[in-house]
């Protein structure tokens, strides 16, 4: 039986932890394992072999961390060591005659994406397209994409694994204890957007042991309609005797891991500090146990890097304003490529309401593909909204969903065979709801039928595609009523039998009811009630409407989908202070707005007005450190994620410049707070954490040395000592090199005992500082900012 049949009819076990065993083995804190396939390959197959008599039916090859950028000074290929990796897990099946898989394990890359980073998304896509080429090559069964924290990172591995290969695709994350990951997203927008690319399992690894993950189950069972994996660590690392160690033993793994199996788990494994006993004691607590059917949730989703939007009982809004229609400033915007009018109208519109932002960038005259992406990119960097991709464009269209983060909604096909023979194919790739449009080649139907009609051979053909009633909305079409009394009647007809008779979602453009009409948004207000009435599951309006906003707010209070009226209360109580309606792309906002929002040119425009009638320093200390510090405490609080806490930084980073060039023209300097060495630890090619740790300290007026990433203990001490800094921060990842990072700490200890030392990483916890005598532990890049504030504003003698 194939992976994917047997995984929905039976329980399935993964092997444990390969690093784990390798250090028993005697592999050095930051040497790479992938390195044993080929120089001690009799290794790596015992500790498959061991795997698989503990009872495995799923061993994961030794290739998690190959990846051009690790294996650049290694002197073998990705391909060579993925190869070797795939065939040592075969050979372990074939030699124990076992009836068991070779997964392809794929790892992190390492680095941030642009924008967040400065890794081109499509440099990321072939860095794993390597590496599954070969895997698959080699004989693997699936592909394990795991210890996931971007789901940027994650779309470009799938697509790498489906568009390259034929092997089934699980895919396991590593959620923080709120339930996210590194970049922002919730479980449920992870899941969406998975779903969407349509992998084979989604689940958890690494980050906690079995007793933390069983509270994400109930969630995941509740959302996914793939299977579940979990693979946990045996809990946190800990150090005994100066080697790290984990304190969850296999039977107590094992009961827990029953309780988990027990919530509806498909496949069970571990992570991190799991061994052969704990897999064996798992697989003969477990022995017997079915997995629980898997069900279609029957959810219509869209997603954002952060968060889903689930079509349902309760309308959306779509806001209309980033789309030239109608729009002559908008229109200029776009020649003109003004992006932060752009972004200002998005912003504006998320800010009233919105739930989801169309994006239409088409004019006749204009490259719409480059500037669709720099749109979209832009986009995702200032608001957390999804985004509706609008265009007639297959190029853009593509262009738009490849690089997308998130699950898009794409609006639009309509039921012209040409038109569903380009987009369906785009919409089952890269995972998307699709706007549906109620003309074909005769146009516009003018009777209800005709457009139910239309609305049927669309969801027939998308069946053709994989793609489910689930995830359409379609749009029966607004035609204005001046050119026909009898328009919005048979519009609202077509859409009550489209939601509720054939049981699709939705959409519509209300606001073209009233074209040609004075005062339109009266007409446009009724409409708009009229349509929720009839089963309008999300209207693309302008939010900045007052009176179509009340009369959905109202709206929703009376069918039941705000619940107790509590957003109704809360909007019109007084409570509540609405932001002011006004053409946000005209306006200039101030310096605080611009940072707090994200828009680098806008603060620095706002900066050199500052400095026209306030002083440098002044202008830092009451502009730019509270907007950092508002954003900042924004993160911490879960309410602000990455993406936009590094454009504010960005931002920030506009305005001090200006600040220092007013600075230098005056013959002054902006001084600096103190110097600051950072590194991520020797053997470790992860710099993600501490990267996002430098944009931040320097935008808070510190001086940081950055040593980069793989960095022996002597040059950190160094540097230290020659820069007669008094804070040092280092960063790991990857739990064969924490005991690096404590050998540091040691040595710094010894040679510089009065400079400080703060510590962050994935695999670290506030006991694990404590036992390597760091000086302070942060979860996140705020708790760095704050603890060297605290310290440097101690040494200045600062109160």
């Amino acid at each position: 039986m194939n992976f994917t049949e047997r995984l929905k009819t039976e329980l399935l076990f993964f092997d444990g932890a390969m690093g784990t065993m390798l250090q028993a083995q005697g592999l050095q804190s930051g040497e790479l394992p992938e390195i044993w396939n080929v120089t001690r390959e009799d290794v790596i197959l015992n500790i498959h072999k061991s795997y698989l008599r503990a009872g495995c039916n799923i061993v994961k090859a030794n290739t998690f961390g190959i990846n051009p950028f690790k294996m650049k000074d290694s002197g073998y290929t990705c391909e060579e060591l993925t190869e070797k990796g795939v065939r040592l897990a075969r050979r372990a099946i074939t030699e124990t005659r076992t009836d068991a898989y070779a997964a392809l394990d794929i790892g992190s890359l390492g680095k941030l994406l642009e924008p967040l980073g400065d890794l081109p998304f499509e440099e990321a896509y072939e860095a794993f397209r390597t590496v599954c080429l070969a895997g698959e090559q080699a004989g693997a069964d699936l592909c394990l994409i795991e210890t996931m924290n971007d789901t940027y990172e994650m779309k470009a591995a799938v697509l790498a694994a489906k568009e390259n290969t034929s092997l089934p695709v699980v895919v396991t994350m590593v959620f923080d204890e709120n339930g996210k990951l590194l970049t922002g997203a919730d479980i449920e927008a992870a899941v969406a957007m998975l779903e969407g690319l349509r992998v084979d399992a989604v689940g958890l690894n690494c980050g906690f042991g079995p007793d933390v993950m069983k509270k994400f189950l109930p969630k995941l069972r509740e959302i996914c309609s793939v299977p579940i994996v979990v693979n946990p660590n045996a809990g946190l690392p800990v150090v005994v005797d100066g080697k790290t160690s984990y304190h969850v033993g296999p039977k107590e793994f094992a009961a827990v891991m029953k309780e988990i199996a027990q919530d509806g788990v498909s496949a069970l494994g571990g992570c991190c500090g799991t061994t052969p006993e704990h897999i064996r004691a798992l697989v003969t607590t477990c022995r017997g146990m079915k997995p629980l059917k898997i069900t279609d949730k029957n959810r219509s989703v869209v997603s954002s890097y952060s968060h889903a939007v689930v079509f349902g009982n309760h309308p959306k809004i779509i806001g209309e304003r980033i789309n030239p229609t109608g729009k002559s400033r908008f229109k200029q915007a776009l020649r003109e490529r003004d992006l932060e009018y752009i972004y200002k109208e998005a912003l504006n519109q998320q800010e009233r309401g919105a739930h989801i932002l169309d994006v239409n960038v088409g004019l006749p005259e204009i490259n719409e593909v480059e500037l669709m992406k720099e749109v979209v990119t832009g986009l995702q960097g200032i608001t957390d909204l999804p985004l509706q991709i609008d265009t007639s464009d297959p190029e853009a269209m593509e262009t738009a969903l490849r690089l997308y983060n998130g699950r898009p909604l794409l609006n639009s096909v309509n039921g012209k065979q040409e038109s569903m023979d380009t987009v369906f194919p785009l919409a089952a790739r890269y995972g998307g709801m699709v706007v549906c449009l109620t003309l074909d080649e005769s146009g516009i139907p003018d009777t209800v039928q005709g457009r139910i009609e239309i609305a049927e051979k669309i969801i027939r053909e998308a069946a053709k595609y994989g793609i489910r009633k689930k995830d359409l909305l379609i749009d029966t079409l607004t035609l204005t009523i001046s050119t026909g009394q009898d328009n919005a009647r048979i519009t609202l007809e077509a859409l009550r039998h489209v939601r509720y008779v054939l049981g699709v979602h939705t959409t519509l453009g209300v606001s073209n009811i009233s074209f040609g009409l004075p005062q339109r948004e009266k007409v446009n207000t009724a409409f708009f009630t009229m349509a929720l009435s009839q089963g309008l599951s999300a209207g693309i309006i302008n939010p900045g409407s007052e009176a179509m906003m009340c009369a959905y707010d109202a709206f929703c209070a009376l069918n039941g989908s705000d619940s107790q009226c509590e957003a109704y209360i809360r909007r019109y109580s007084g409570q509540a202070q609405q932001p002011p309606v006004q053409p946000s792309g005209t306006r200039e906002l101030s310096l605080f707005d611009a940072v707090v929002k994200g828009l680098s040119e806008s603060a620095g425009q706002a900066a050199r007005r500052e400095l026209e009638t306030r002083e440098p320093l002044e202008v830092i200390d009451r502009e730019l450190i509270p907007a950092l510090d508002v954003v900042g405490q924004g993160f911490e609080k879960k309410t602000v994620f990455l993406p936009q806490l590094l454009m504010s930084a960005e931002a920030a980073k506009a305005g001090f410049d200006a600040v220092k060039e007013r600075l230098k023209a005056q013959g002054g300097n902006s001084g600096s707070k103190g110097t600051i060495v950072i590194a991520t630890v020797k053997g470790d090619i992860h710099d993600i954490g501490k990267n996002i740790v430098k944009v931040l300290l320097e935008n808070y007026g510190f001086q940081v040395t950055d040593l980069g990433k793989d960095v022996a203990p002597e040059l950190v001490v160094k540097a230290a000592r020659e820069q007669k800094v008094k804070l040092v921060g280092l960063s790991a990842l990857m739990t064969t090199t924490v005991a690096n990072m404590e050998l540091t700490v040691r040595m710094l200890k010894k040679e510089l005992p009065d400079c400080k030392i703060m510590v962050g990483g994935a695999v670290l916890t506030q006991t694990y500082a404590d036992m390597i005598g760091a000086d302070f532990y942060s979860g996140d890049a705020m708790g760095s900012v704050r603890y060297a504030n605290r310290l440097f504003e101690t040494e200045t003698g600062k109160k």
